[in-house]
């Protein structure tokens, strides 16, 4: 696909925030993501699992998406920040 052809298919762009070892896995602290229409987290998560197959290794990474928790049901718009959280243990 052409630089043209993303820019007139790609309708809505929202930035990704991977942190810990999601960002290792990824490659990347920020990346800009160009999406055709709202899709949900779980549609997300679909989509970064097959863009970003080392993130299959820590699949119940967390979501935020404008600095509020996610669930699955939650829907992804044009210009939202969304983080991905890895899981984290402790006590």
């Amino acid at each position: 696909m052409t630089n043209e052809e993303q820019i007139k298919y790609s309708h809505m762009k929202i930035k990704l925030l991977f942190f810990g070892i999601t960002q290792d896995l990824v490659g990347n602290h920020t990346v800009d993501l160009n999406i055709d229409n709202t899709i949900s987290v779980a549609e997300l998560k679909s989509e970064l699992f097959e863009r970003y197959p080392n993130l299959n290794k820590f699949p119940n990474f967390a979501m935020a998406v404008n600095e509020h928790y996610a669930n699955e049901d939650t829907l992804v718009n044009d210009k939202d920040i969304v983080a991905v959280i890895p899981p984290v243990s402790g006590g």
